[in-house]
Formats: structure tokens, C-alpha cells, sequence
């Protein structure tokens, strides 16, 4: 048996800055099965750093407090061009969301009051970077497109187009 305090768990960050408080329970548990993380987002936060999917891992979302919104869009095998089938869905206090492997989304504070809440994933504690997937714009395809992830020696991550090869660093 394991037991900690979510206030004793350190804070992790995002590498590319998008959330003030992030507790990765699973860690500091010795998780194996599935991920847990703890979540306080101010203002203009948000869980991750733009539209993704895991093709690996099922991810559910629970409001403690506040209100989250959450921008989704078609998986891949449901459309042909994921970017066409957007829609949003605001989560509230109490509320919990879940994304099957390969539906993207986007998780965010857009109200003026603070969101807590916890993000979970499985089957495994730790995303296989060669399995997550962005949608953001690529400057060589001058379209939103899908977008490998993976993280540098230098903790950043580095993006690659699929269309066209291009590969960024986020700031």
C-alpha cells in the first residue's frame, strides 16, 4: 500500500509552459497501469499544449472544481480530415470526460476562476512519445496538419509534420 498528499506530490511542468500546477500522482505512487495527475489551471491554462491524441492510451478528465473546456475533434479512422469535425464541450465541477485512443483534444481554463482537477490514462503510466499526435499548423504545408511529438535531451519537445517531414521546437 501507498499513500501520499497531493500537496507533497512536486509539481512538473509542461516544457512548453501551458500550466502553473501539475502533480503527477502516478510517480510519486509508482504507478505501472495508468497515469494520474493532479491539475490547477488559472485563467488561460491548460492541461496540455494544443490538440493531441494518445493512439495508446485512453485518457479520462475529472472536474473537481471549476469548469474545464475541452475542444475536440474526429479521430482519424471516424473522418477523413480531423480538422472538419471540431466541436467543444465544457466539463463542470463534478463532471468527467473521457477520450478513447486516437480522439483529439484540447483541455483548457477558459473562464476567470481557477479549474482543479485530474487527468488519467491506461493502460500504462507513461505516454510512448512515438504514440501521441498533434494537430498544429505547419509552415511547409501551410495547413493544420498532424504532427509526431517527441521529447528532446533538452526537455523541450520537438514536433514533426507527417505530410512534409518539417520538424519545429514549440516556444
Amino acid at each position: 500500500m501507498e499513500k501520499v498528499a497531493i500537496d507533497d506530490v512536486d509539481t512538473e511542468l509542461n516544457p512548453m509552459g501551458v500550466h502553473s500546477v501539475r502533480r503527477p500522482i502516478s510517480d510519486a505512487l509508482g504507478f505501472s497501469d495508468f497515469a494520474m495527475n493532479y491539475f490547477e489551471l488559472e485563467p488561460g491554462e491548460s492541461f496540455s499544449g494544443g490538440m493531441h491524441t494518445h493512439h495508446d492510451q485512453e485518457e479520462v478528465f475529472y472536474v473537481q472544481e471549476g469548469t474545464a473546456t475541452f475542444e475536440t475533434r474526429a479521430s482519424q479512422r471516424d473522418a477523413d480530415d480531423a480538422s472538419e469535425e471540431k466541436s467543444e464541450v465544457t466539463v463542470d465541477e463534478g463532471e468527467v470526460i473521457r477520450f478513447e485512443p486516437g480522439d483529439f483534444q484540447h483541455g483548457y481554463n477558459d473562464t476567470d476562476e481557477r479549474v482543479v482537477g485530474f487527468a488519467f490514462g491506461a493502460p500504462e503510466s507513461k505516454h510512448d512519445w512515438d504514440q501521441i499526435e498533434s494537430l498544429v499548423y505547419c509552415r511547409d504545408c501551410e495547413a493544420e496538419t498532424a504532427h509526431g511529438l517527441e521529447l528532446t535531451d533538452g526537455g523541450n519537445f520537438r514536433m514533426t509534420c507527417t505530410e512534409c517531414g518539417h520538424a519545429f521546437v514549440p516556444q
